[in-house]
């Protein structure tokens, strides 16, 4: 083709035919209108077609296998210029007055969408801090630019999203890739776009339009943003799971809709601003990763306060070189000052009426913001934390998602909630979450994808600290193809380093045997000297493994109905869960209650066992009372072990579940299996986020063998009150995991050939210990761990009564009465 200089006077439009919609002819007749001596050609899709064979006969598998008419028409105009020059403008793009004058002296021109369109939720998305329309362009026949854009269709082609593939996200990237010399004029938004589409306009809220400016106005009747197929709309239906607590005590639970909160959004609802807080030093590609997630949030009410006390200006330049007026960054001179220190600096900056805690080092997926903060204004909270968080260790290609519990790196909190953070280099934030917590109303969402806590070899907490979180993670992926695609599906949403992106063909290849051998060994955590061939429990959490649930019971008709619906609840397939029952001693009914249930629990279970025992439990005095616990404990050890007997047969896992626990996590099951350890117990509380409820699930403290525990063992067994030697799972909220030295029976899984080895619960003293605690002793002399799940809580409120006939359901004494013994 001739080198030409100039634009030449040729306007190009498009339609699939030549049967143009009426609504648009008087918009396509103005440019003839205002431009008389221009020439003019409308293509139809054949004309389209029939052009590429002729002249670009290379691209036409690609144009031939776009998915949607929108990409196609979005492509043709990109070989149109290249090949005639001229003006391209959709027929829905209205002219005001010649635009020669804008032309003139000029090689190429594009236009910028209003600055509206960055924000909205599909640009966020895409990272999109301008959007230059594919709507009007002009360009000389030949300019290199369209080389670099016909390469970049090629390489774009297979992205699900129009926009991206070929309309102006697409443009955008090309546009700011483009070889050096190859740059166009961008115009002013408010010359040939003055005008937001309606979807901004439905969102933002409709503001003046100066049109004096403008040589022309886009109508956007044709808007992609509402019409075209396959587009990234708005999430609908979108709906998380939750919980709130007041003061500690629980609230509402259940599952929220949030879309009404974005409907009340769009129809003008306030929107308040939110302050993401972030404090930095010395780590600019991991700051400036944060700083990108923060630019993809849909939420747009919001700024970034950055607090860099390092030595490196270079996030400075960054953040100065976007231009963003929303991203505040604050340096301090290197001093060593604390991480609460520099968090109480961030704070006092912020503008907003909420904080959000945005470390540098984190992954944060675009709907963060309008997720957390939706759920707060929905639910009237003073703050919201996830309850589950994404876990990646890249150099290990490791992904999970975490255990249950308060991550103190997701709050966002009313700002004039928020206490100051102590003084502390590292663990700051967890006395701040807790006092938010125990002083307002707070949620919790279990929506771990909307956080990726990234462990790369430098954060404020070690190694072991972040194996401890794996260790407990509820899902687990670790390198193969489900790891690969994992981290493919997070690169869809998240700014992740390319090299972290494991490509289709490295993981096509590998085996499921070779993925599991990349695992790791859960044998090697702790030794099991118990038998030369340890037990499995890797590959029965990778599955669904026949379960059988056991419950003794005692007076248990007023829980018994909260019971089985919880029971019915348990995410695991029907068809490998057995139930096991046993009564003795009741007074109000409770065997026909059983009796009544069973035929329905038959029909929906794999196998179900009711057994009644009596074993003569008359107490003399209130449950908690030191003088009835052996009593009381030797008749649970021996109902406990007569059900085991009877009830036990093919499983490979036993779940010691109490008939008054009120609430579990329905995948309580695959938390527990999660843990990979043959004895695992859950944290039985008061109430969600609540104190512990069984202390017989303890750890001995350090100084514990230079204690006189001689002095609290009565009949036989200790009871010490609480706190003497012993630290409780509510202490221990910090870690995922913890290997434990007694175990309570309200929520217990243990490997079923550990029962069939002799593995049962003492009925007298063992090492001074009986019943679950002894189980415990037991276990640790056969050569195996006990664990626990801080963060895998089971709910039972401290109620009065007789209660039934496990540990739980006493009255609950006075603090200083409670004894280790019993709950």
């Amino acid at each position: 083709m001739a080198e030409k200089h100039g634009i030449p006077p040729l306007i190009h439009q498009t339609w699939k035919n030549t049967d143009v919609p009426h609504g648009w002819r008087e918009w396509s007749a103005s440019w003839r209108r205002h431009h008389p001596d221009w020439g003019y050609r409308l293509w139809t899709d054949a004309d389209n077609r029939a052009f590429l064979e002729e002249h670009y006969a290379w691209f036409l598998p690609v144009y031939d296998g776009y998915p949607e008419p929108i990409e196609r028409a979005d492509a043709i105009r990109y070989f149109l210029l290249d090949h005639f020059g001229g003006l391209y403008v959709d027929l829905d793009f209205e002219c005001l007055r010649p635009v020669t004058g804008l032309l003139t002296g000029k090689e190429l021109v594009l236009g910028l969408e209003p600055e509206e369109h960055t924000r909205l939720p599909w640009s966020r998305r895409n990272g999109m801090r301008r959007v230059v329309g594919n709507a009007f362009m002009a360009s000389r026949p030949g300019h290199p630019f369209w080389s670099h854009v016909h390469r970049r269709l090629v390489g774009a082609h297979t992205s699900p999203d129009p926009l991206a593939a070929t309309g102006p996200f697409f443009l955008t990237r090309a546009v700011d890739s483009a070889p050096e010399g190859c740059s166009p004029t961008l115009l002013a938004a408010d010359t040939v776009y003055p005008e937001p589409s309606p979807a901004a306009v439905e969102l933002f809220g409709p503001r003046p339009v100066d049109l004096d400016r403008a040589h022309a106005v886009h109508h956007w009747s044709g808007s992609w943003e509402r019409e075209d197929p396959g587009l990234p709309e708005r999430p609908t239906g979108r709906q998380v799971r939750f919980w709130t607590s007041q003061d500690l005590q629980p609230g509402a639970h259940g599952v929220i809709d949030l879309d009404a909160q974005r409907r009340r959004w769009a129809a003008g609802s306030a929107a308040p601003t939110v302050s993401c807080l972030m404090v930095t030093k010395d780590r600019v590609p991991s700051a400036e990763r944060a700083v990108r997630c923060f630019l993809a949030q849909t939420y747009t009410r919001a700024e970034l306060v950055v607090v860099d006390d390092g030595t490196d200006g270079a996030l400075e330049d960054h953040v100065r070189a976007l231009g963003d007026e929303r991203i505040r960054l604050h340096r301090l001179p290197p001093e060593g000052r604390t991480l609460g220190e520099l968090r109480n600096i961030a704070v006092d900056l912020a503008t907003g009426s909420y904080v959000c805690q945005w470390d540098d080092d984190d992954l944060y997926d675009p709907e963060r913001l309008e997720v957390q903060l939706a759920a707060v204004l929905a639910l009237d909270a003073t703050a919201c934390f996830l309850a589950r968080e994404r876990l990646w260790w890249p150099a290990r290609r490791t992904l999970g998602i975490s255990g249950v519990r308060v991550w103190e790196g997701s709050m966002l909190c009313a700002k004039d909630a928020l206490p100051r953070y102590p003084e502390l280099r590292r663990g700051e934030d967890s006395p701040v979450a807790e006092a938010v917590a125990r002083g307002g109303r707070t949620v919790s969402l279990d929506a771990p994808e909307l956080y990726t806590y990234v462990f790369h070899g430098a954060n404020t907490f070690d190694e072991p600290h972040f194996r401890s979180l794996f260790d407990a993670a509820t899902h687990l992926w670790t390198a193969g193809r489900a790891y690969a695609d994992q981290v493919r599906a997070m690169a869809a949403r998240l700014p992740l380093d390319p090299a972290d992106v494991p490509e289709a063909e490295d993981t096509a290849g590998k085996t499921a045997e070779a993925t599991a051998e990349q695992a790791p060994d859960p044998s090697a955590r702790v030794p099991h000297t118990r038998r030369p061939a340890p037990v499995d429990v890797r590959a029965d959490a990778d599955e669904h493994p026949p379960l059988l649930v056991l419950t003794p019971v005692k007076d248990a008709t007023a829980f018994l109905p909260r019971y089985l619906e919880n029971l019915r609840a348990l995410g695991h397939p029907r068809d490998a869960l057995s139930v096991g029952l046993l009564e003795g001693d009741s007074r109000d009914g409770t065997w026909q209650a059983l009796q009544d249930a069973l035929p329905a629990l038959e029909a929906e279970f794999r196998r179900v066992t009711l057994v009644r025992r009596h074993f003569g439990l008359q107490l003399a005095g209130p449950r908690w009372e030191r003088g009835v616990q052996r009593q009381r404990r030797a008749a649970l050890a021996m109902a406990r072990n007569h059900l085991l007997s009877r009830a036990l047969a093919d499983e490979r896992w036993v779940l010691w579940l109490d008939v008054d626990v009120t609430d579990h996590p329905a995948d309580l099951v695959q938390r527990l299996l999660g843990a990979r350890e043959e004895i695992v117990a859950a944290h039985c509380v008061t109430e969600p986020g609540g104190p512990s409820f069984d202390l017989n699930t303890f750890v001995l403290r350090p100084d514990a063998g230079a204690l006189d525990w001689d002095r609290w063992l009565r009949d036989g067994i200790l009871q010490p009150p609480r706190g003497f030697g012993r630290r409780y799972l509510d202490e221990l909220r910090g870690h995922e995991r913890v290997r434990v030295d007694g175990v309570g029976g309200t929520a217990l899984l243990v490997h079923a050939d550990l029962h069939r080895d002799g593995l049962v619960f003492p009925a007298v003293p063992y090492r001074r210990l009986i019943e679950t605690e002894g189980l415990a002793a037991l276990a640790q002399d056969m050569g195996v761990a006990c664990w626990a799940l801080p963060g895998v809580e089971v709910v039972h409120p401290a109620h009065p009564g007789g209660g039934p006939l496990s540990q739980a359901g006493e009255a609950t004494p006075p603090a200083e009465a409670r004894v280790g013994g019993s709950r």
